[in-house]
């Protein structure tokens, strides 16, 4: 394995001692130098892995330095080291497309992690896995389909998972945002650690803060034990604030201090523990509107927005249905343990001709459907099984999403009576799911259909 090479640039020939002795340390090669010509000169010379540049020269800035590396050398991974108080400057490095920023005074257990992380991702370019996004793509990139908005969104996936950058996934509900967020995780230098979703909007807002920070033992009545909270469980790896505008306005205060100091207090501790976390949000609001009415922080907002990424909605991608069925098809004949099944053209066509307000999760909902009620290995259209919330979302050309949560309150209903049939059914059998389906009047197929979707055991 070849010692890797780092070129330092800070105008403090104290930094650059620190620097240097840490990466030799580390088993690496440094170069350091403090001025903006010769680190031109020096990238000229020969090759780097990584370059750790501070935000001043006498006769330049950090931030034209990580343009030009952009420009010249886009594999080469550029980190800014800056003062304490300028984080809005580090962000604006990660929007040029930094790798990632430390702030001084420099926190060396800090420093190791991003240069490891910096320096996983060699000098070739993404993993190999996330080479080829277009015709050639691999078949285990999860993001199928070879419409042009998927090619797109998979190349961006692919660049992104190079940054440390927080990125920012917006897209309609069950488009796959999170199977976005798990794909840039994947496909980075932090694959080796956690990824932690949280669902901001089904936390009570009262537990909001021990579950994100955690909490001492005692801190508070029914604090029995210590607990490490999301953000230490993410430590290392990724931490998915899904639904981030249901964030209350208390929390996002405290939420935008561990951002800026990279570090947690938890509850009932008397100080903050530093904590190594890529942040990616989602959601499918529009949270600039949020700003505008005083429902999100702006600060917050600029800090989770550095990079934004849109996913399609499935009814613009309709090309990449037929895939998706037959990867959705395989995977439930799998689960079930059923001969595979496979749409008929008529079926196909209709499903072109649908608008999808649920997107993704709603196709694979209709084929779950469709698969418990069709009698062989072929689906046709006559077992395609359109729900209500969806046909209201084509018609007076409101929102689909709205209509689609909307239903929401009456689904769980429905779920819950279902669940207590189900349930009784079981214990008129003592547990023979066989009888238990003959009781209900269902086939056996729809009696394990409904208790996996229920998550009965």
């Amino acid at each position: 394995m070849s010692i890797k090479h780092v070129l330092v640039v800070d105008d403090e020939p104290d930094i650059c001692e620190l620097l240097e002795i840490t990466l030799q340390r580390m088993g690496i090669d440094t170069t350091t130098t403090t001025r903006m010509t010769r680190t031109i000169e020096l990238l000229e010379e020969r090759r780097f892995d990584l370059c750790l540049t501070d935000m001043r020269m006498p006769d330049g800035d950090g931030l034209e330095l990580v343009r030009l590396i952009q420009d010249r050398y886009p594999e080469l991974p550029v980190a800014i080291i800056t003062a304490h108080g300028s984080i809005d400057t580090a962000v604006q490095a990660l929007k040029l497309g930094a790798f990632d920023f430390v702030t001084k005074p420099v926190d060396l257990n800090l420093l190791r992690r991003l240069i490891d992380s910096a320096l996983r991702l060699g000098a070739g370019g993404a993993p190999e896995s996330a080479q080829g996004s277009g015709e050639g793509a691999p078949t285990t990139n999860p993001l199928l389909g070879r419409s042009p908005a998927m090619v797109q969104l998979r190349n961006r996936v692919a660049r992104l998972a190079r940054s440390q950058a927080p990125v920012i996934i917006l897209g309609e509900s069950g488009s796959g945002k999170e199977l976005v967020a798990r794909e840039i995780h994947r496909l980075g230098p932090r694959a080796g650690g956690p990824f932690v979703p949280v669902n901001c909007g089904a936390i009570p807002a009262e537990l909001m803060e021990s579950e994100f920070f955690g909490h001492q033992k005692g801190a508070f009545t029914g604090a029995v034990r210590t607990r490490v909270g999301l953000f230490r469980e993410a430590h290392g790896g990724t931490l998915l604030l899904d639904e981030v505008a249901e964030l209350p306005l208390p929390l996002q205060v405290k939420l935008l201090r561990a951002l800026q100091e990279r570090a947690i207090k938890p509850v009932g501790a008397s100080r903050e523990e530093p904590v190594d976390v890529r942040i990616l949000s989602a959601t499918h609001r529009d949270l600039a509107a949020d700003v505008a009415e005083g429902r999100f922080r702006q600060d917050l907002y600029y800090r989770l927005n550095v990079v934004e990424l849109r996913v399609p909605p499935l009814r613009e991608r309709h090309e990449d249905l037929e895939e998706l069925a037959r990867h959705i098809l395989a995977r439930i004949a799998g689960e079930w343990g059923i001969p595979g099944l496979s749409l008929s053209e008529d079926a196909l066509a209709r499903l072109r001709q649908h608008p999808f307000p649920g997107n993704v999760r709603e196709l694979e909902n209709i084929l779950e459907r469709a698969a418990v009620m069709v009698d062989g290995r072929v689906i046709d259209s006559s077992a395609l099984d359109f729900p209500n919330c969806s046909r209201a979302g084509t018609g007076s050309g409101g929102n689909p999403a709205t209509v689609m949560e909307g239903q929401v309150a009456l689904d769980d209903h429905l779920a819950e009576q279902e669940r207590r049939a189900l349930e009784a059914a079981l214990a008129q059998t003592a547990g023979n799911r066989t009888a238990a389906a003959r009781v209900l009047g269902l086939s056996f197929r729809q009696m394990r259909y409904r208790l996996k979707k229920l998550g009965i055991d």
